[in-house]
């Protein structure tokens, strides 16, 4: 069950936008786009943005369903000027959702999904109500055509992943919070979400409830709680990961030179000769296979890291010396998925990300350590010295996050203050 926290209960279910006429600083650049666009009466080029980035409705947490064809949208009666009473239902844009409520959620839907749910009562729809970038749609049959026609053409997923988005309002003050949140910037960059936002909301409640079910295991909040503090405590990734860079560590610590030079025998040799010492070996077959494994892990780290430098995500005197921002990383999304999810409160989600924050400063000395580190993370665990998509694919993201002009890794310092 979900525990709400003296954060989480507030008032605040559907954004209000005070706007007199002054200036106004759109969240992000979805919403500063179709700004201009309700300026100039732009009323089908702004359907056509809704139709590529999808929309967000409300629905009771207890009431809402994965299926869109399943949901009961939530509508309201609005009495307009005219004195005609007409049946209203509200959605927005990502960056026009306010912080998650515990009872009220907001569910993505496509603009074709939109097409045949919205109730056949209902007589205007309401995109981003109450806000500077607001439009009125009347709601009839060649309207509901026009969303599904839009739909098919131009809606495409993967052209809203593999991208950095950056809120330009709400996000917190430079610090453990923000430098948390960057420390989640390659999973942000691959998804598409907005890498700078405690006002978490994913692609949707259901989105985030099957997303920590599928790929994680956790279908409730005690699961959350414990596989975060695995993630924090670096102990989902294998141990041994650690410990084969760390018997390299030992070495060029014994003996004074520099980690790339460190000979790859001795590094096998030291490997097999420390487990040997340290590990009680019921079963010597076994024992023998697990150490072949341990001296071949020597040889596809020494591969991993030839290809790094070749591609420049590491110098040429360079070496990934822990593997701890694979955990940590992970861990800045997870705390974020567990409040999409209402898994987490909003005290332990920020909790979260400030102790992420300080384990990535302990571990590392910058952004580009820390990413080649998470790199190399994800290689060990999925890539299998293939070098394809999940290697190429994290690859963009580190040179992209490093060089973008508004990329978490430019505008937050690694070291902080104090």
């Amino acid at each position: 069950m979900y525990t709400v926290g003296e954060q989480d209960d507030h008032e605040d279910i559907f954004p209000v936008v005070e706007h007199e006429g002054g200036h106004w600083q759109a969240p992000a650049e979805l919403e500063r786009r179709l700004h201009k666009l309700v300026e100039v009466d732009e009323t089908y080029t702004y359907l056509r943005h809704l139709a590529r980035h999808g929309l967000y409705h409300p629905m009771p947490v207890e009431r809402t369903s994965p299926d869109p064809a399943e949901r009961v949208p939530h509508t309201s009666q609005v009495t307009g000027s005219d004195g005609v009473t007409r049946t209203v239902m509200q959605v927005y844009t990502d960056g026009m959702l306010t912080r998650p409520h515990p009872y009220v959620v907001f569910e993505f839907v496509t603009l074709g999904s939109l097409a045949r749910i919205v109730p056949p009562e209902v007589d205007v729809l309401v995109v981003n109500a109450a806000t500077p970038c607001q439009l009125l749609l009347q709601v009839d049959d060649e309207e509901r055509e026009v969303w599904a026609d839009l739909h098919e053409e131009l809606f495409d997923p993967d052209a809203l992943t593999d991208r950095l988005v950056t809120r330009y309002t709400g996000a917190p003050e430079t610090g453990p919070l923000l430098h948390g949140l960057a420390c989640g910037a390659h999973l942000c960059y691959a998804n598409g979400d907005p890498w700078n936002t405690l006002d978490w909301h994913g692609a949707g409640y259901s989105h985030e409830v099957e997303r920590l079910a599928d790929s994680w295991d956790v279908t409730g909040r005690q699961e959350w709680l414990e596989t975060q503090q695995r993630l924090l405590e670096c102990e989902v990734s294998p141990w041994y990961w650690d410990f084969v860079l760390g018997a390299r560590l030992a070495l060029v610590k014994a003996h004074g030179t520099s980690s790339t030079r460190v000979d790859a025998g001795l590094w096998r040799d030291s490997v097999e000769s420390t487990l040997r010492r340290v590990v009680e070996v019921p079963d010597e077959a076994q024992f023998a296979s697990f150490v072949a494994d341990m001296r071949q892990l020597v040889g596809t780290v020494l591969r991993y890291e030839a290809r790094f430098r070749a591609d420049g995500l590491l110098g040429e005197d360079e070496v990934v010396r822990t593997v701890a921002a694979w955990d940590l990383g992970r861990a800045s999304k997870m705390a974020r998925w567990g409040r999409g999810a209402r898994y987490a409160t909003r005290a332990e989600m920020n909790d979260a990300l400030v102790r992420v924050s300080a384990g990535v400063r302990n571990a590392y000395s910058s952004w580009a350590e820390f990413s080649a580190a998470y790199v190399l993370g994800r290689c060990l665990h999925f890539d299998e010295e293939r070098f394809g998509d999940w290697y190429t694919s994290v690859r963009e993201a580190h040179h992209a996050l490093l060089r973008a002009p508004g990329s978490p890794w430019r505008t937050v310092p690694f070291r902080l203050p104090g």
